[in-house]
């Protein structure tokens, strides 16, 4: 059986991949969609299609905006393939692209002329005692439970750490009557000081600082107990989660609590484009990895574009003028529009892109997340939860000669579980740099290697789509 050929696909339906499709679409480009969850939206407007008018007037007009970039991509006519898991994008039958994905059970397979991987973004790591209890969630978990089936906590909840989604899901608890126990913001009078050198540019987008300021207000006139600049953060428990402790002011304080939401930030989902060989730099400002790209998004690994979030974060609106800006590289690098054509309709993105990127220095500086809860300094502090590395294990060997990731992976197994790497990465990167004294940028990341996602050895005996097949397509272009 012969796998399809497109002219583009695209890896993820958040706002970056849905506006990107929409808009090839428009194009008459052919175009295929695929999107690990059962219905368009991403993280941002999961569920957008399946929640009732009360769940979206709780999670508020955000996420109800969502439902105009899903309706526009819907009547767009291109394809769309909903629990699509896809472990493996291959430029090895090149200038064609092979995605392989599975769904139902089996493993399929397609080709497409171009690549926009939309991966969007993932929680950054909070390692800090406790982090692995039970009772202990992200607040991207509690906030995709409220958006996919209106769950929502029967126990008083504590916020833990900083950044606008610790406050937005906060507010969204506050709409739906959750009980919350207390906000731990780790924020500090220094984050506000550094902040302030970039408060020019981010006022010149009024509408985003505004919406954060709403959100406290409503907090803080609603009572709840607001802790500011708290440093050590420690969940206590045996079996589980039994209270949150911190620092703050000199002293140690401590709330009971069953059910702790930690969140300090969000950083690219940019397994897909390591898999590919593509050099990524180290983003001192955002502290991660981006993937380098050109203009249009494009990595140096010909006809592979990077949309959105997985290229850095900015945001949902600033992603979906993204997502457009690498549709117009794919189309015109495929023949399908002009340079003439492509540069003309990317002025309104790029100049909405600009627009929404200016208040991200100000939220970088801001909440940027504390030495201590990045790289734990406690032996006893797991960093790698699917193999349980402590953090002196990886210490231990790197004394013992490991200079970085993939060396450190071989002496301890960290990184070779499930998750691939994709909840310790970011924290092994920065503990073997403070360890070493090196820069982050010099120590590098895993090397990635499909599957990207777990895959059965059933699933992969029955794969569809093989080289013959790839050049079978390829000949009838």
């Amino acid at each position: 059986m012969t796998p399809d050929l497109y002219d583009i696909a695209i890896v993820g339906a958040g706002p970056a991949g849905l506006a990107a499709a929409t808009l090839a679409a428009a194009q008459r480009a052919r175009v295929v969609l695929l999107d690990e969850q059962p219905g368009p939206g991403g993280q941002i407007y999961r569920a957008i299609t399946e929640g009732g008018a009360s769940r979206v007037d709780v999670l508020g007009p955000d996420y109800a905006a969502g439902a105009d970039i899903v309706r526009a991509f819907v009547a767009s006519g291109a394809r769309y393939e909903p629990n699509a898991s896809v472990w493996q994008v291959s430029t090895e039958q090149a200038p064609h692209h092979t995605v392989r994905y599975t769904r139902e059970g089996r493993s399929l397979a397609l080709h497409a002329k171009r690549l926009i991987l939309a991966t969007g973004a993932m929680e950054r790591p909070f390692p800090v005692p406790g982090w692995t209890l039970p009772g202990v969630l992200t607040a991207g978990a509690a906030q995709i439970l409220l958006k996919s089936a209106g769950t929502t906590p029967a126990v008083p909840v504590v916020l833990a750490g900083c950044g606008p989604l610790l406050y937005l899901l906060g507010w969204q608890y506050l709409r739906a009557g959750v009980p919350i126990a207390a906000i731990v913001d780790t924020t500090s009078a220094e984050d506000y000081r550094r902040a302030f050198a970039h408060l020019g540019g981010a006022l010149g987008s009024l509408p985003a600082l505004a919406k954060g300021l709403r959100y406290l207000r409503a907090l803080k006139r609603a009572g709840m107990p607001f802790h500011r600049g708290a440093r050590a953060l420690a969940v206590e428990g045996d079996t589980a989660a039994r209270a949150l402790t911190f620092e703050l002011d000199g002293r140690r304080q401590r709330i009971d609590a069953s059910l702790v939401l930690l969140h300090q930030g969000v950083v690219p989902h940019s397994h897909f484009a390591w898999s590919l060989r593509a050099p990524h730099r180290w983003d001192d400002a955002q502290l991660c990895w981006r993937p380098v790209t050109d203009a249009w998004g494009e990595l140096d690994v010909r006809g592979v574009f990077v949309a959105g979030d997985a290229a850095g974060i900015g945001g949902a609106q600033a992603a979906a003028e993204q997502g457009r800006l690498a549709a117009l590289g794919a189309l015109a690098s495929v023949g399908a529009i002009d340079a003439a054509r492509r540069d003309a309709l990317a002025g309104p993105p790029r100049a909405a892109l600009a627009k929404r990127l200016r208040v991200r220095p100000f939220l970088d500086a801001l909440y940027r997340p504390n030495d201590e809860h990045r790289v734990p300094a406690d032996d006893t502090v797991t960093v790698c939860r699917c193999e349980e590395v402590s953090a002196g294990e990886l210490r231990e060997v790197v004394r013992l000669g490991a200079p970085g990731p993939n060396q450190a992976k071989a002496f301890t197994r960290c990184g070779m579980g499930p998750c691939q790497g994709r909840l310790c990465g970011l924290t092994v990167t920065e503990l073997i740099a403070r360890e070493r004294g090196l820069e982050p940028s010099r120590i590098g990341h895993y090397r990635i290697r499909p599957p990207l996602k777990p895959l059965t050895i059933g699933e992969l005996a029955g794969t569809q789509g093989d080289a013959a097949d790839a050049a079978a397509a390829q000949a009838r272009t």
